[in-house]
């Protein structure tokens, strides 16, 4: 067979060598994940969500002081010009602003310096983000492994390989979970500052400084729940590839022992 194939498609013996030493690489580094690898990780994350770091109940205590001033209110004098007072209104025509729209305050720098992020909350972040890196890079070697065990498109005896294709698919499920939780870390950030820029601009509103406490609150809520997240994808990965080894690694049993 290997002949046939060889004189179908002709394969230079140097890149040969070094394509199955790549194989012998991704699955030597594959099952010492899943043997390994995951079940230490899943250990290690448990303990971590016994952390007091992920067990605050007092929100409150993972709040950030928002260091914004609110200035003094403005008097302004009322117009008693009648023609000064037409040219103002036809101003305000031209321009398209109406009389309920508020203007803000103009905010070229902030007082205090540098608005700092909220720090507690940025401690955290960085102890979960290579958690996160770390389930998909190892994700992606397994998925790659059980991909390279697949057999030949044949007819018939393909069982083993509809469980190699649903673990394939299991692992780049994980992976594009992962892969959202650092879209929703960076959508916080930009969520935040936003609102930080409504307060520097609009310093008396105080529904503003409430909404980025309940977002602060909502950010550490979704923190601990990715950590559960990774521990339990750990699990779930680990068990069932544990459970249907065999299948994996042999997706096809030989003609000599399906006569048996």
């Amino acid at each position: 067979m290997l002949k046939k194939m060889n004189s179908l498609l002709k394969v230079d013996n140097e890149l040969k060598t070094k394509v199955d030493a790549f194989r012998e690489r991704i699955t030597g580094e594959a099952e010492e994940l899943v043997a390994s690898f995951f079940p230490k990780k899943l250990l290690e994350l448990d303990h971590f969500l016994k952390d007091p770091i992920l067990n605050i109940c007092e929100l409150k205590e993972i709040h950030s002081e928002i260091n914004l001033t609110v200035p003094d209110p403005i008097l302004l004098s009322d117009i008693h010009d009648g023609l000064e007072a037409q040219n103002a209104k036809k101003r305000k025509l031209e321009d398209g602003s109406g009389a309920d729209k508020v203007a803000g305050t103009k905010v070229f720098v902030m007082p205090g310096g540098m608005m700092k992020s909220n720090t507690k909350l940025v401690d955290l972040i960085e102890k979960v983000k290579p958690e996160i890196r770390t389930l998909i890079e190892k994700c992606n070697t397994v998925k790659m492994w059980v991909q390279l065990l697949i057999p030949r498109i044949e007819d018939g005896n393909n069982f083993g390989v509809s469980i190699q294709e649903e673990t394939v698919a299991e692992l780049r499920t994980v992976e594009g979970e992962a892969a959202s939780y650092l879209d929703q870390i960076s959508r916080y950030y930009i969520t935040r500052a936003k609102l930080v820029s409504k307060i520097a601009k609009y310093p008396h509103v105080e529904d503003y400084r409430r909404t980025v406490t309940e977002i602060d609150e909502k950010e550490y809520i979704s923190l601990k729940i990715i950590v559960s997240e990774l521990r339990n994808q750990y699990v779930t990965l680990h068990d069932m590839i544990l459970k249907n080894i065999d299948k994996i690694k042999k997706p096809r049993s030989s003609n000599a022992e399906a006569l048996y």
